[in-house]
């Protein structure tokens, strides 16, 4: 049996013999403390070069592959590979773990490094993305992420001169990262032509934004900002692999083997070439290298780590040296002398010396080694090849002595016999040959009885057998020397074996887990003396086993630090040590073996390696040694909390309800009962399977928990508080420190899910911390815990807390409560945990305790540290029940099951102490000792060291004091839980009573509740205010339901029972039991009157018939109702014809018929008494008067089934006596309220929360004043009183209305409609404007010119006369200068057509911000100037202003975005500065879609923002640290407002389709409450659009139909019927006044008007007009400052309007509607025109910035046109019509309509004779204007293959060019129309302008990503050398012309939304005008020249 425990033995690693050079780089580095640390396998590694010593660091799981150093030089971070890869912060001193970061990357971790103050982390993965995650190391707490890079990223630094900049680099790319708010955002370094693009291996930062960074060719690469300024070539020959900065300059290693130094400006100092020099060899290869001072560190790819002193640099001193790369297999350790012997693939074989920790000899052979031994003398090594061949060595100086080629596979396994004279060889070809050593190895004899590879040898002591394993796991023996195998068992029997190395075998039974594949194991060594057998094996573990070994799964201890496959594994000679070698990591590992009798002083040496290290953990095998566990203890175990269905189903079932809701909801519904209930009292406690769950509060309240109710009783009143914030069963309870908060866990909502899913969103298992004096919740902590929460804890400050999991690997949680942020997670263990305790003395320590189990952990940043308790030899691995600290933060003492107390010291047991018999379940710390209690029914009082117990109390009847509420079931009940205060002991027992004990003994009965087991049967009295129930657990109770509120009686049955019922005159109760007996007692004595057994199965539901009360229907589960006569005591009758069980029976009035619901939905009729089956039809069933209607099916009560009713079932229904409302249960917990009758499918209802599980019954009592509910599963009784319609106290309803959003649709409005379905592009996707067909230009074959088609060759110096200008010019006298940038001066447009609340005051009125596009605009009202932010990249839609005066005039954008992957496309938040523009912080988003609107808190340090993803979600952002606090869906249509309460940084309201909810921030959580409609009459839910807040919790929110309603805290209170006679779009609250600015859509009118000034609460008001001249205004934006209010207008007008006269003042206009088409500058004026889809053409002034005229045309306008003097404008129409207009006078000169589309471009001649009018019917048209107005038409263009997109006239008015939409550009002459085909003649033409996007001259424009976009317009400037161009991107683009080259040169200028529509340059290149397409914007941009 000794095999059954793990060894008392242990292993210490003592050395590592290696470094990871390969796959690994920059991993080498001195400490602060001159020690150099460096990691090998799954081990990071400190070695004293001074005292040859070397440290360890094992907190990784697998191997480690990057490591960073933090700038103090103590401090480590390591990442490694794995599934759940985690990064630890550990002490290079102590070599202990400070903090753990994880649950964000995967595969690995590639990259670290500390920022310049070591306050951040930043680490690269090696997923797909290679994700880039910035860290708080310190508290675990992840601040930022971006996907990486497509491709590996290889370093990664933080620039340590600019804050908040890093830079990375990889395969062909580096980026230039800044991180702002929680946003990494990348630039990528442009290469240009100084270098080539290529991959870059390392980098480091330097002063000046210079960055030098090392590539694949050798060179360095030196960037300035992003751009690559120049290469120093050659610095190595090859790749460069490490680069390291210091104080003195820079250190480069290469794959060259060469060290150079550089000076701070990169210039060289010196070179060392390591491969020059003694140690050197050929293909050295440096990976890391470390530069300090004088000393440089190296190291290198073949492992070695050099240090070289910079004085004696052709000296390096070679401090560690390890195997290269390729497997490590062989290992053989010297029979006399501490050496071991290694050989690898790397083909050398080392001798180490175990005592001097060093290579003493090294050897290279010919072939890969796989295996070596050492004769018995020590002399000879003989070396297994992978070619089959074994050759053999002199140890003494490594000569060879022969080399055997005598197989073809590879030589597994050699060993030499004990005598030394012969040598076995295993190969894989399944053979041993047997040598002879004498005689220079020759062979003597074979064993061939293997079918499969020989794995492992062992020969006898005496030499005569052989026994061999091979890889299909058998075992076999051979005789000796000859090979002859050995069959019989007896005669093995006998043998003693020299060694045992073999894996299978009796004596190695155990080592093998119980189901495992046969060859993970790799390696076994016996130590027959000290009986002990080390194993390694396929996972990295070395384990220690007792020897031998017998039974399967043995105990054991284990060692990690190998990554993958521990290969082999050898004691040394005399057992001092173990040597592990691991394959891949080809490490080698020295353990020392510390015998057990060494154990003790052990103990103290060394803490870090103490014996519950969690690194050798315990083995996880059999219980066996446990003694049984108590049968309580175990049913608490078994409990999973799991349901039947799961969320995987909901998404089906979901869509399953929305039919049927589309279907139901077409019949009008009833509304839900006035009616409400209201919880009253629970009779009920949890104590079956939770334990310490009681306790007194501050002001000696008792809170306890029951179902999903938190429960604060008062034992002076006898009354209940509840908190009902949980939806399912409550698990745990704890007290704050302060006795005044409660949290509580609860478990994952299981079954209700499906329904409750489409409630709330939340399925996490949540934790609710909350107050018992307000009963609200404070904090509500989710995620991390998948199952449920079995314990929870405060700290001793009562900041934080822990929880515990009942998920697989039962997860502890540290929380900081308050802020509801997680800070630091860990896997508990693979059993149940009972407790968490934290520490009082330590924050950060704390404990777990459960089934066998005892962990003592500490927070290391985001992971907790844990180490298990060390029994030693007082006790036995027990599982423990409870636990608590002592009185000093080292003692614990915990509760085992044995009923024994724990005493701890640190992690050690000292001492165990019998204290009670059977388990000990609770135990309090007191400040002089201890209570616990325990299964025995015993309450024990201890000192403090429990010596002695000082006093002990039995629970017992007797001792019952006589104001108990209630009775004892029985004496010594079960003690789950303990508390003390006031006086008294507070005891909770396993049958759910609360007992409160007095010290001087007598006991009190204070709450009870059924005990274990399901509850069903309910009856209420027919005349007092008692029920009866019984219950699975055998018993019959009555209680009183009076303000008493006791169990009256209490009887125990026999069996237990599932329905009840007392007769009319309430003198006898009847009670079915589930063996299919009943028995009537008599009411009051509870004594027997009669019994019967008629039925096998269970009685389901018994009923007396009404009056008289003669008969009783015994309903039964096997599917029939017995009728007894109760005078007779005869069976008078028996109902039949039912398929299923029956579920209800109702009597009519007379007590002639029965009403019966069977488990097959069937609602049958039966005649009583003989039981006769009737046939009613469903309109009869109505009008027969019932008794009692506690049925669930039928016409009547339709509407109860909700949605999910296949799911689902109502298990209970009751009416009350008037037959007005019907109260039901049903299995989701839910107790509902529906007006009776509930025809109709889905009625309307009212629903409370309170049971967890099913409820199983429900009943009204005789006069309807309360309603009693039961729980099946959480045995709770618990009583409702109900308040009749229009009885309303004020305080919060608890109910939820029906679930189903209200069928009546919102009201409509073309506005709203609009701005709910509008469809936001983003940039990148968006596509081309017009139909384009065909192929794109760039991608078109080149005609070949007349030249090239002729063959003609022309001469370089063309005696030709030269091409003339391509562009007429008319600054010909000034030289011409180029343009190199253009600036944004100017901004004509607002964006109100479809974004709300977006103009502001800045600075007391004096600046107005608003937005348009993807531009922030700051407008100074009294000059006109604007200024602009332009860091978005996409679209802004929405924008607020934060109020508090310590942000002054900061500003928040959302912006459109695509998904929610985080890159720079994702939608983000800009948080911004309006005056100096500085950005303050980006908030990357997971909104997908865009953000559509922000608010700030009322400390203006909270953000919210609204997504315009499917599920709108709503988050919470900590907006300048980048932190998300919360996130929630918010409704499932769309959202159009939320906004922060003015004086709240907690509460907020959201308004939107069908939606007001008005939502609390607790924590982490955001809870939400609907707006409760039902206070008024007929109110309605619209869809709200705007916000306004009143004092004292008022909400104001503005309807689609222009009503206001007012809301107190979420009940509507009033209504402002038509406030507006239109929706109500914009809503402002003044916070100096009060008052509230409303703006609407109205008609204006007399009285009436679009803008509103109201009072406080919003009674009288005073309307202002706009005088903008519309037939209706729409305002979407108010803001209200000093006597002035501001208003933004859907037709992009912004307006202010004075308060006292009223007077209109525009500031800004717009185009209403886009796109804006037309576009023409005035010929020698700063003018221009722009002419749009609004119908308009309107005049604007650049130097005055503004509109100086508009012309309403009545149709879309499409373009337009000045003539070349300036005194006439063009205007073509959507129509086909188009317009001259004169313009001195704005008269119509001509107009005209020839065609029946859109005129797409329409162009004077420069001689002002001809008017070319370009159609979409692809035609050009000519006009004569000399003929006066007519416009006759004089000719047309013909052939044109395609709609005309521009033209341009030649200067001498001769020719037209044309571009259409088939990417074709024609030229013709005018005006004939003749179409122009001669290449020659078209080259020589000079153009008069160039607008065309076609053509040879203009081909460079069209970029590589143009296949779904378009360029839409361009213009040459007046100059006639630059270009600009607009396109589908919505970019700007700045050209030289001309540009034929494809892809040429350009510069880009964001800022309009997707499609610039046109564009032009104005008079003398002075500006650039761009007009947009969907932001109905015009952009003015001032031209910079360059300086001559």
């Amino acid at each position: 049996m000794a095999a059954r425990s793990a060894p008392s033995c242990h292993l210490r690693l003592e050395w590592v013999y290696g470094y990871r050079g390969h796959q690994c780089r920059n991993n080498l580095y001195y400490t602060a403390a001159k020690e150099i640390v460096y990691f090998v396998a799954g081990v990071g590694v400190v070695y004293s070069p001074r005292e040859h010593r070397q440290k360890f660091y094992r907190g990784h799981s697998d191997d480690i592959i990057s490591l960073a150093l933090h700038p103090e030089r103590v401090l480590v971070a390591t990442g490694q590979v794995g599934k759940e890869p985690y990064i630890c912060i550990w002490d290079s001193y102590t070599v202990q773990t400070i903090s753990v970061l994880k649950d964000v990357h995967t595969h690995g971790i590639a990259c670290l490094a500390f920022d310049l103050d070591g306050q951040r982390l930043v680490s690269v993965g090696l997923d797909s993305k290679n994700a880039v995650c910035v860290w708080d190391w310190k508290r675990g707490k992840m601040l930022s992420m971006a996907p990486g890079h497509t491709d590996r990223i290889f370093d990664i630094s933080w620039d340590l001169y600019q804050p908040n900049k890093l830079v990375s680099c990889g395969v062909k790319h580096i980026k230039f990262w800044s991180l702002c708010g929680n946003a990494l955002t990348p630039k990528r370094g442009v290469f240009g032509k100084t270098g080539d693009l290529q991959t870059i291996l390392c980098l480091a930062c330097a002063r000046d934004e210079l960055t030098y960074s090392g590539a694949l060719n050798g060179d360095i690469y030196v960037w300035k900002g992003i751009n690559l300024i120049r290469t120093i070539q050659g610095a190595h020959a090859a790749g460069i692999f490490s680069m390291n900065a210091c104080e003195e300059g820079f250190a480069t290693g290469g794959r060259d083997g060469c060290i150079r130094l550089w000076d701070l400006t990169f210039k060289p100092i010196t070179v060392i070439d390591l491969r020059e020099t003694d140690q050197g060899y050929k293909g050295l290869s440096v990976r890391s290298v470390c530069w300090r001072g004088d000393h440089i560190l190296v190291g290198t790819q073949d492992s070695e780590i050099f240090e070289i002193v910079v004085q004696e640099r052709n000296k390096p001193f070679l401090i560690m040296q390890g195997h290269c790369e390729g497997e490590l297999w062989a290992l053989a350790v010297h029979p006399t002398k501490p050496l071991a012997v290694t050989g690898s693939d790397d083909r050398s074989v080392r001798i180490w010396s175990l005592v001097d920790h060093a290579l003493i000899a090294r050897c290279n052979m010919e072939e890969p080694i796989r295996c070596a031994a050492v004769n018995a003398d020590g002399i000879h090594l003989a070396l297994g090849m992978k070619d089959g061949s074994f050759t053999v060595l002199r140890v003494r100086d490594m000569t060879e002595v022969v080399h055997i080629k005598d197989r073809k596979e590879a030589i597994h396994e050699l060993k030499y016999s004990p005598d030394g004279t012969y040598l076995a060889v295993g190969c894989n070809d399944s053979s041993v040959d047997i040598y002879g050593v004498a005689q220079r190895y020759k062979k003597v004899g074979e064993c061939l009885g293997s079918l499969s590879f020989i794995t492992h040898l062992d020969w006898s002591s005496d030499s005569r057998y052989l026994q061999t394993n091979d890889g299909n796991g058998k075992r076999l023996f051979y005789r000796m020397p000859g090979g002859k195998e050995v069959t019989s068992t007896e005669e093995i029997k006998g043998v003693h074996w020299a060694s045992w190395t073999c894996v299978s075998g009796l004596e190695v039974n155990g080592i093998w887990p119980k189901y495992s594949d046969i060859n993970d194991i790799n390696s076994v060594d016996g130590n027959y003396i000290g009986q002990v057998l080390v194993t390694a094996d396929d996972y990295g573990i070395i384990k220690l086993f007792r020897y031998p070994c017998l039974r399967k799964g043995a105990k054991f201890r284990k060692y990690i630090g190998h990554s993958a496959h521990v290969t082999n594994v050898r004691w040394s000679h005399d057992y001092q040590w173990v040597i592990s070698i691991g394959g891949a990591d080809h490490s080698v590992f020295q353990w020392k073996f510390i015998p057990e009798r060494k154990l003790k002083d052990a103990l103290h040496i060394a803490p870090q390696e103490s014996l519950a290290d969690s690194h050798s953990d315990e083995s996880d095998s059999d219980l066996s040694d446990v003694p049984e566990l108590d049968s309580e203890i175990e049913q608490e175990t078994q409990l999973t909390y799991r349901r039947q269905v799961y969320k995987e189903d909901l998404p089906q079932l979901k869509e399953q309800c929305k039919e049927k809701q589309k279907s139901a909801t077409s019949k009008r519904r009833e509304r839900a009962p006035g009616n409400s209930i209201r919880l009253h009292f629970v009779h009920g406690y949890r104590g079956y399977d939770c334990r310490s769950n009681l306790f007194y509060t501050q002001i000696g309240e008792i809170v306890y928990h029951v179902a999903a109710v938190g429960v604060i009783y008062n034992r002076q009143q006898n009354t209940q508080r509840f908190y009902l914030g949980h939806d399912d069963d409550i698990l745990c309870l704890t007290i704050h420190p302060l006795k005044d908060y409660v949290a509580t866990g609860q478990r994952r909502k299981g079954r209700n899910e499906v329904y409750r899913f489409l409630l709330y969103v939340g399925r996490d298992p949540s934790i609710h911390i909350w107050d018992t004096e307000t009963i609200k919740p404070l904090s509500i902590l989710k995620g991390h815990h998948q199952c449920g929460i079995s314990a929870v804890d405060f700290s001793a400050d009562g900041k934080r807390l822990a929880s515990v999991g009942i998920d697989d690997s039962h997860t502890i949680v540290l929380w900081d409560w308050k802020k509801g942020e997680k800070l630091s997670i860990a896997r508990g263990s693979k059993d149940k945990i009972f407790v968490v305790k934290m520490n009082p003395y330590v924050p950060d320590k704390l404990i777990t305790a459960g089934i066998k189990h005892m962990k003592f952990w500490r927070k290391a940043g985001g992971g907790l540290i844990g180490r298990k308790g060390y029994i030693g030899t007082l006790g036995k691995n027990d599982t423990m029940m409870c636990a608590v600290y002592g009185w000093t933060e080292e003692m614990a003492f915990s509760g085992t099951s044995t009923g024994d107390v724990c005493i701890w010291r640190d992690i050690f047991l000292v001492k165990t102490v019998k204290a009670h018999d059977g388990p000990v379940f609770s135990m309090h710390a007191l400040e002089k000792g201890f209570v616990t209690g325990g299964k025995d029914g015993i309450i024990a009082l201890w000192d403090d060291s429990f010596e002695r117990c000082l006093k002990t109390y039995a629970i017992k009847r007797a001792a019952l004091a006589p104001g108990s509420k209630g009775l004892l079931l029985e004496d010594n009940p079960s003690i789950r839980a303990i508390s003390l205060g006031h006086g008294h002991i507070l005891v909770g027992t396993k049958n759910g009573e609360i007992l409160e004990v007095d010290k001087s003994g007598p006991i009190t009965l204070l709450v009870q509740g059924h005990m274990e087991g399901e509850v069903w049967g309910l009856a209420t009295h027919p005349y007092l205010p008692i029920c009866a129930t019984v219950s699975d657990d055998k018993t019959l109770r009555i209680w009183d339901l009076s303000p008493s509120h006791c169990m009256l009686a209490v009887r125990k049955l026999k069996k237990g029972g599932r329905c009840c019922c007392f007769s009319p005159d309430g003198k006898a109760l009847a009670v079915g039991l589930n063996d299919g007996s009943f028995l009537m007692a008599n009411a009051d004595t509870l004594e027997d009157l009669v019994s019967f057994h008629h039925r096998k199965d269970m009685i389901s539901d018994i009923r007396f018939s009404p009056g008289s009360g003669k008969y009783l229907a015994v309903a039964s589960h096997d599917s029939f109702i017995d009728i007894y006569n109760v005078m007779s005591s005869k069976r008078v009758g028996i109902c039949k014809g039912a398929t299923s069980y029956i579920t209800h029976i109702d009597w009519d009035i007379r007590g002639k018929l029965l009403q019966v619901n069977t488990g097959a939905k069937e609602q049958l009729f039966f005649e009583a008494p003989r039981g006769k089956k009737q046939t009613i039809p469903s309109v009869e069933v109505e009008k027969i008067a019932w008794a009692s209607w506690t049925s669930v099916l039928g016409l009547c009560c339709e509407g109860i089934w909700p949605v999910i009713g296949e799911v689902t079932d109502v298990t209970a229904s009751c009416l009350t006596s008037d037959k007005m409302v019907l109260a039901t249960g049903d299995d989701l917990g839910f107790v509902k309220l529906f007006r009776y009758p509930t025809k109709g499918k889905f009625g309307k209802f009212k629903r409370y929360v309170a049971h967890s599980t099913h409820v199983t019954n429900v009943r009204w009592t005789y006069d309807d004043s309360m309603l009693v509910t039961l729980g099946g599963t959480d045995m709770s009784l618990m009583v409702w009183t109900n308040e009749m319609e229009g009885y309303r106290e004020k305080r919060p309803c608890d109910s939820e209305e029906s679930d189903i959003d209200s069928e009546e649709d919102g009201g409509y409005d073309s506005d709203v409609t609009r701005e709910n379905e509008i469809s936001y592009t983003i940039r990148a996707l968006s596509t081309n404007i017009r139909p384009m067909f065909g192929i794109k230009p760039h991608l078109q074959q080149k005609e070949p010119s007349t030249d090239e088609r002729q063959g003609v060759v022309r001469p370089p110096v063309s005696r030709a006369p030269p091409q003339p200008e391509k562009l007429q010019t008319n600054n010909v006298g000034k030289k011409k200068r180029p343009i190199e940038d253009l600036v944004l001066e100017l901004v004509f447009g607002y964006r109100g057509r479809d974004c709300r609340n977006n103009v502001h005051y800045l600075n007391d009125g004096d600046d107005i911000i608003y937005h348009t596009a993807s531009i922030g605009i700051l407008h100074n009202v009294a000059t006109g100037s604007q200024s602009f932010y332009q860091e978005h990249n996409d679209d802004i839609l929405c924008l607020t202003v934060n109020q508090h005066p310590k942000f002054i005039n900061i500003v928040a954008t959302g912006q459109v975005g695509d998904s929610a992957d985080m890159s720079a496309a994702a939608p983000s938040i800009h948080i911004w500065d309006a005056m100096n523009k500085q950005t303050l912080s980006i908030l990357r988003c997971y909104h997908s879609k865009g953000v559509c609107s922000v608010s700030f808190s009322a400390t203006g340090k909270l953000l919210l923002s609204v997504g315009l993803d499917p599920e709108h979600t709503i988050t919470i952002w900590r907006w300048q640290e980048g932190a998300k606090i919360a996130s929630r869906a918010g409704h499932n249509q769309r959202i159009f407002v939320a906004e922060f309460r003015p004086d709240s940084d907690t509460q907020f309201v959201s308004v939107g389709v069908k939606h007001v909810k008005f939502w609390t921030l607790a924590g982490r959580a955001l809870l939400s409450k609907k707006g409760l409609l039902s206070t008024l009459e007929d109110a309605r839910m619209q869809t709200m659009l705007a916000i306004a807040f009143g004092a004292n919790n008022l909400t104001f929110t503005g309807t689609i139909s222009g009503d206001v309603c007012v809301w107190k805290d979420h009940i509507l209170c009033r209504i402002v019927a038509r406030a507006h006679n239109g929706p109500v779009f914009a809503m402002y609250t003044t916070l100096r006044d009060g008052l509230i600015v409303t703006g609407g859509k109205e008609r204006p009118s007399k009285e009436g008007g679009a803008v509103k000034l109201w009072d406080q609460e919003l009674r009288r008001c005073r309307a202002f007009r706009l005088e903008t001249g519309q037939a209706t205004d729409c305002v979407r934006s108010v803001c209200r400052g000093k006597g002035k209010i501001l208003v933004g207008t859907r037709n992009a007008e912004i307006i202010e309007v004075g308060e006292k006269n009223a007077a209109c003042n525009i500031l800004v206009n717009g185009h209403v509607d886009g796109p804006i088409w037309g576009l023409a500058t005035h010929p020698s004026r700063d003018f221009f025109l722009s002419a749009a889809e609004d119908g308009t053409v309107r005049l604007w002034d650049i130097a005055d910035k503004k509109m100086l005229n508009k012309v309403n045309l009545g149709h879309a306008a499409r373009t337009v046109c000045y003539s070349p003097e300036g005194d006439m404008v063009a205007i073509g129409m959507k129509n086909g019509e188009f317009i001259i207009l004169l313009v001195s006078s704005l008269k119509i000169w001509g107009k005209k309509r020839d065609r029946r589309c859109a005129i797409h471009d329409i162009r004077f001649s420069p001689d002002s004779r001809y008017l070319a009018v370009g159609s979409s019917e692809n035609s050009v048209d000519f006009y004569d204007l000399t003929l006066g107005p007519t416009l006759n038409r004089i000719s047309y263009c013909k052939d044109i293959p395609s709609f005309v997109i521009q033209m341009d006239f030649s200067a001498d008015s001769r020719y037209l060019q044309v571009s259409s939409g088939c990417y074709k550009r024609h030229v013709y002459e005018v005006p004939s129309g003749k179409h122009l085909m001669d290449h020659a003649a078209i080259d020589r033409i000079t153009w008069a302008t160039w607008t065309s996007i076609l053509g040879d001259e203009v081909l460079g424009i069209w970029s590589r990503h143009a296949e779904k976009a378009d360029v839409n317009c361009a213009c040459v400037s007046h100059s006639g050398i630059s270009l600009v161009t607009g396109d589908d991107f919505g970019m700007v683009k700045l050209f030289d012309f001309p540009c034929p080259e494809k892809f040429a040169k350009h510069k880009r200028f964001l800022g309009h939304s997707p499609h610039v529509t046109n564009i032009r340059f104005t008079s003398g290149d002075r500006h650039v005008v761009s007009a947009g397409g969907d932001d109905c914007s015009l952009l003015v941009w001032k031209c910079v020249h360059t300086p001559h």
